[in-house]
C-alpha cells in the first residue's frame, strides 16, 4: 500500500461462514485478501510470510476460544509494528486493548454486531493500513469505564469529554462538529483544552488525539 496500491490483508475468523464471507465481500471491494485462517498460531506464521498492510483479527480463536486473537494481536504489534491490526470482535476485552492502544498508529477495533456498512468497515481497514485508528464509540465507552484514576481528566466538560470520545473513533474536527451540531471552531477550541488539561504538548507524532484516550486508560493493565 506504500504506492497507493490495494490493501493487502490477513484475517484471522475462527467461524468458517464469517471467514469466507468477509474474504468475498473485501475482494469485491478491491482488497486483495493475501491469507485467510482460523487460529492464532497460523495467524502469526502468515503474517510473517505475507507481511500484509493489516491484519483482522478476532479475539476469541482455538483452542481455548478465550483471548488467543487479541494475544496474538499484541504480538503482531510487537513482531510486524509496520502492519497495522484490526481487532474485529463481538467482545470488549480492556486489558489487551490498553496494551495494543500503547502506540494508536495503525490500530482498530470494531464490535461485530455494530458493522453494518461493509463500505465503513473497508474504510476503517484502510485507516488502520495507513497508521491511522478506527475505534468503535462501544469499545471507547467500555474502555473509559475500565479506568478512572486519571484525576487531570476531572478537570474535563462534559463537552470536552463527548469530543475526545469522538477523536479516539478517529474523526475528523469537521465530522466531531457535525455529530454534535457545533462550529469547527468550536470543536478546535475544545480540543485546544483537552491538550492543555491532559498536559498533551505539540509533538512530531501527531497523534496527541488518541493519547488524550490513553489517559482513560491508566489503570488498565
Amino acid at each position: 500500500m506504500e504506492d497507493g496500491s490495494t490493501v493487502r490483508v490477513v484475517i484471522a475468523e475462527d467461524s468458517a461462514l464469517l471467514r469466507d464471507g468477509l474474504v468475498q465481500l473485501l475482494q469485491l471491494r478491491g482488497v486483495e485478501v493475501a491469507a485467510a485462517v482460523g487460529d492464532a498460531e497460523s495467524l502469526l506464521e502468515r503474517v510473517a510470510e505475507h507481511r500484509p498492510d493489516v491484519a483482522v483479527v478476532d479475539i476469541r480463536l482455538p483452542p481455548t476460544q478465550t483471548d488467543e486473537g487479541i494475544r496474538a494481536a499484541v504480538r503482531l504489534r510487537e513482531e510486524h509494528p509496520g502492519t497495522g491490526v484490526l481487532v474485529f470482535s463481538q467482545y470488549v476485552e480492556t486489558r489487551y486493548a490498553a496494551r495494543l492502544l500503547g502506540d494508536p498508529a495503525g490500530f482498530g477495533y470494531l464490535l461485530k454486531e455494530r458493522v453494518v456498512d461493509i463500505g465503513e468497515f473497508v474504510d476503517a481497514m484502510e485507516r488502520v493500513a495507513a497508521g491511522g485508528t478506527a475505534l468503535d464509540p462501544e469499545v471507547v465507552s467500555q474502555l473509559f469505564g475500565a479506568s478512572r484514576r486519571a484525576s487531570a481528566l476531572d478537570a474535563l466538560t462534559p463537552r470536552e469529554r463527548e469530543v475526545l470520545e469522538l477523536m479516539a473513533e478517529g474523526r475528523t474536527n469537521h465530522a466531531i462538529a457535525a455529530a454534535l451540531t457545533v462550529s469547527e471552531r468550536a470543536v478546535e477550541k475544545h480540543i485546544a483544552n483537552i491538550f492543555l488539561k491532559l498536559d498533551l504538548p505539540p509533538s512530531d507524532t501527531g497523534h496527541r488525539r488518541v493519547l488524550a484516550v490513553l489517559r482513560y486508560l491508566d489503570s488498565v493493565n
